[in-house]
């Protein structure tokens, strides 16, 4: 498609969800997509923006008539919509991997890189692998390993068989020893600081031309636990002059002396991400990898390791690493975060983590939605949280059942209020699911934003209920004036004397412009009417006029959003 016809339907999909279209997303999507966007950025802009302007001006039915000329916003209309076709692919050979590293609790950009490869192989009715690539002992953590499945099995991402890198830790030695004996790799004994000089200058390391005896001798000593930690590394003969650093002598195995949550201590020698992604790839028979662009130079030498042992390359596919705006998601981050104090833990609700947006009431089905929605993009998009809560409020809305809710009650007694029982549907758009029935005499709670919005002679609606008249407001009292609904009188949330006391914890964007947002996570004292006892820990309701909030636990709910 040209530029104009991108922008075009991707305005129109942008407005779709959240009722206007934004040129920052449009851009994303058609620079992200177009080679002559890619090559004139700026002038793409300008077109984008004359064309986000016109699809705004638009109504809603013309913008749906105008979506109709594109076959794939159909589908996605229906719920349908799917990632490209992929490359190569035959039905029933497709074998991908979803290769989590236990080093941490899992975060959106997992999730979206696990999905888009479990997606592949259930739509090519192939094979999926879960396999951990835990071969650094520094790091792995035996929760971390359980994290990442439990964040797999929230998302409903399935695997057809698991595996652990660390399994094959004399696989890599038998690998490793095949580059030595063809004189593609040799042992290093220099010093960090020399070896980053010479890869610097583009100088050749000076045990580069060690006789196979040397190598094979030295590298014995390594796995047999002769050599100390940083004495010696195994490093890969590339290419000291290529523009690619990753070429330039890598490492391929190090010794680490620590203690492998699985293995324990019995390997001193752990093979780096290339050299063990490179072989096990191959030797798994994975067909397809799909990773973020972070990864796009080590192509280069991981194929290079499997030409020269004689194994089978994949077909590489990558897109954009994705980041949330004023969201952290590198697990060194995070980890500091925490011992900082600044966030609660790895599940705190203002983190992408799984545990943490799981926590505030973000479900599955929104995270492979946006997975979707963003596709295989080679643009580097920011995700905004707006973009996460409309899809999240479009699929909790039809599900999330309907309770009153005050934050910071004061107290509001009605004269001459009418003995009633109020009988408010549960949802308003499925009656099937019944109503609460709430009695009321004349004692109620109002939120204090609403009470302090009131002055005497003030008439509003306590909602679903009657009207009142404000007669004073220190005391808060009213007068009971008739149950008539009247348009544009202010309706106002209440609870009656028989409610539950509850916290609300709202979170917030925890870094605005880069810094610590110091109010990032407030929680609130409130009143709530007496059936959310009835509501389970880990269910998601709706209060009225307040949000979507997942029941954290007996006596706190966490607002998602509104």
């Amino acid at each position: 498609m040209e530029i104009e016809e991108l922008a075009f339907k991707y305005a129109l999909r942008n407005a779709r969800i959240h009722g206007k279209a934004s040129v920052k997303a449009v851009a994303s999507k058609v620079i992200g997509e177009s080679k002559k966007a890619k090559e004139n950025p700026r002038e793409a802009i300008k077109v984008i923006r004359e064309i986000v302007e016109r699809v705004n001006s638009m109504s809603e039915k013309e913008r749906e008539k105008e979506l109709e000329k594109f076959p794939e916003e159909i589908k996605e209309k229906r719920g349908e919509r799917e990632l490209p076709s992929l490359p190569g692919a035959e039905d029933g050979k497709v074998v991908t991997r979803m290769p989590p590293e236990p080093n941490a609790y899992p975060h959106i950009g997992h999730a979206i890189s696990f999905f888009f490869n479990w997606y592949y192989a259930r739509r090519y009715n192939g094979k999926v692998i879960l396999r951990f690539d835990d071969t650094n002992p520094k790091k792995e953590k035996k929760e971390f390993y359980s994290a990442m499945e439990d964040g797999l099995e929230w998302l409903g991402l399935d695997w057809d068989e698991k595996r652990y890198m660390s399994d094959d830790i004399e696989l890599f030695y038998d690998y490793a020893e095949r580059l030595i004996e063809k004189g593609k790799a040799y042992v290093c004994t220099c010093s960090q600081e020399e070896i980053k000089k010479s890869r610097e200058e583009k100088k050749a390391c000076k045990h580069r031309n060690q006789t196979l005896n040397e190598n094979m001798k030295l590298w014995k000593e390594m796995v047999n636990g002769s050599l100390g930690e940083g004495s010696a590394i195994l490093r890969y003969k590339g290419d000291m002059k290529s523009k690619n650093t990753v070429m330039r002598d890598p490492t391929l195995a190090r010794i680490i002396i620590a203690n492998h949550p699985i293995k324990g201590d019995k390997y001193k020698v752990w093979p780096t991400y290339d050299f063990a992604t490179a072989i096990e790839d191959s030797i798994l028979g994975i067909t397809h990898v799909l990773r973020s662009n972070e990864f796009e130079l080590r192509n280069e030498l991981q194929n290079a390791i499997r030409h020269d042992l004689g194994l089978r390359d994949p077909v590489i596919i990558h897109y954009s690493r994705f980041n949330v705006e004023g969201a952290k998601a590198s697990k060194r981050e995070i980890a500091k975060l925490i011992e900082e104090g600044k966030v609660t833990g790895w599940d705190d609700p203002r983190l992408v983590t799984l545990a943490g947006l799981r926590r505030r009431g973000i479900i599955p089905e929104t995270i492979k939605k946006l997975a979707i929605e963003l596709g295989l993009s080679t643009s580097a998009p920011v995700i905004s949280w707006d973009n996460i809560f409309a899809i999240n409020r479009k699929i909790l809305d039809p599900k999330a059942n309907r309770y009153f809710l005050v934050i910071e009650p004061i107290r509001l007694i009605v004269n001459k209020a009418p003995d009633k029982v109020a009988r408010i549907k549960v949802h308003p758009g499925f009656p099937e699911r019944g109503v609460r029935k709430i009695e009321t005499s004349g004692i109620f709670f109002i939120s204090k934003e609403d009470a302090d919005k009131l002055k005497p002679g003030d008439k509003i609606r306590l909602k679903d209920l009657y009207n009142v008249e404000i007669t004073s407001t220190n005391p808060m009292n009213g007068k009971f004036i008739g149950e008539e609904v009247i348009k544009d009188m202010p309706k106002i949330q209440w609870v009656t004397a028989d409610n539950i006391k509850l916290k609300l914890i709202i979170p917030d964007m925890l870094f605005v412009n880069g810094k610590y947002n110091e109010s990032s996570l407030t929680e609130k004292e409130c009143l709530a009417e007496r059936s959310v006892e009835n509501v389970s820990t880990g269910e998601i309701v709706q209060f009225e006029r307040i949000g979507f909030a997942r029941k954290d636990n007996e006596k706190a709910f966490v607002l998602a959003h509104k």
